[in-house]
């Protein structure tokens, strides 16, 4: 496989600021074969990673005109990664129709217009029909996902107009990334707003604290560290490789997998009776997880690469200690760079409960305290670049 020969690339990262979209930005920066990062977002951050330069643009907006101002800001760029999505309002599937599905489509044909050669974008397991437990399907699986949530009908949806959008533009080199959960330390706490709403304190689910686990049918998923997935997405923009790619560690989790995590006991519950339990809370906007998105994580394929990509079963094992780090969240890096005045607040009182010096994250200028699966991530990090690039074929 020949890899890009020229210096210098320049990418634009759209959905610049959430959990993944902040460690590919850094995946990028730390690329010497990158000159320039172009990071995207609705709410311009604090955060000035290296190489970094910051446009405003919400690809959700109703105005005629954001195609045309997307086009603008990707002309000269060698490479667009397209991150950006919405979970929430789920009782509001509108919303994020607006920028998931139209969002994408603006993009995409902003591209086009731009003539960039290559787009990455960030599809999900979510995608994909529901598939076994027992064996992992490989990208050739269905991506017609499950009609019961609006996240998994959006990135089907999304996968057809890419379908179209790549026989339309076969000059354009598209690469479609199928992740399963994503999971960091800085984003621990949004990630449990996201799912469990503000209500749940973090601290009644440090580990030790829950007693109890719930073993439910079909609870089984997969998960990796954005780190990695960062890793792979860099490497996407920089090998000539096309097609779509799934991303996941393993072992897959389950019930004992996180019982095991949490210091809890496996109790058997019925589905039926936990997905009233949650209905009943979601209708009462107690959570903002759907029901539908508790029948998507149930029936959720185990992924797994094809044939081709079979190298790609090497990714690094998510050791116990790393799942503590990812689900609770560290003392280190405690929260995702802050945008916006809501932002800003935020990153404040995470300031003041962490002792944190500035900007929502550690101060670079001080040395990173370790853990004890720092060094395996980073050494996993880069098993999974050359894994990945070794086995990619153009």
């Amino acid at each position: 496989m020949t890899e890009y020969a020229h210096e210098g690339l320049r990418v634009v990262v759209v959905g610049a600021t959430g959990n993944v979209g902040t460690s590919v930005v850094e995946a990028l920066g730390a690329e010497p074969r990158v000159s320039s990062v172009l990071g995207i977002a609705r709410r311009l951050p604090s955060w000035r990673p290296a190489k970094t330069v910051w446009a405003r643009c919400d690809v959700g907006d109703n105005r005629e005109n954001v195609t045309a101002d997307l086009a603008r800001l990707f002309e000269g760029s060698d490479a667009v990664v397209h991150l950006a999505w919405l979970f929430q309002p789920t009782h509001n599937p509108a919303v994020t129709w607006r920028t998931n599905v139209l969002g994408s489509l603006r993009v995409f044909e902003a591209a086009a217009l731009a003539s960039v050669p290559a787009l990455v974008y960030a599809s999900s397991v979510g995608a994909y029909s529901p598939g076994p437990k027992d064996r992992p399907v490989d990208e050739s699986w269905p991506t017609h996902g499950w009609p019961g949530a609006a996240y998994t009908r959006e990135k089907a949806y999304v996968e057809r107009c890419l379908d179209v959008f790549e026989r339309d533009h076969p000059d354009m080199r598209v690469v479609r990334m199928r992740p399963g959960f994503l999971f960091k330390r800085e984003s621990a706490a949004q990630q449990r707003r996201l799912f469990a709403g503000p209500l749940l304190p973090g601290s009644l689910i440090r580990p030790g604290l829950p007693p109890v686990v719930p073993d439910l049918p079909g609870l089984r998923f997969q998960a990796l560290h954005s780190a990695d997935a960062a890793a792979a997405y860099a490497a996407a923009v920089l090998h000539p490789v096309r097609g779509a790619f799934n991303l996941a560690a393993e072992p897959s989790l389950g019930a004992p997998e996180l019982a095991q995590v949490l210091g809890a006991r496996i109790v058997p519950v019925p589905r039926a009776t936990v997905r009233a339990a949650l209905a009943g809370a979601w209708r009462l906007h107690l959570v903002p997880a759907s029901p539908g998105l508790f029948d998507t994580v149930l029936q959720l394929a185990v992924h797994g690469a094809g044939p081709e990509h079979e190298v790609r079963r090497r990714h690094h094992l998510f050791e116990r200690r790393q799942r503590k780090v990812l689900l609770f969240g560290d003392r280190d890096r405690p929260c995702l760079p802050s945008s916006g005045r809501l932002g800003d607040r935020r990153a404040h009182a995470c300031r003041a409960r962490h002792r944190c010096p500035g900007g929502g994250r550690a101060d670079p200028r001080q040395p990173r305290r370790s853990h004890p699966a720092h060094g395996s991530r980073i050494a996993s990090r880069i098993e999974l670049v050359v894994a990945t690039t070794r086995s990619w074929k153009c």
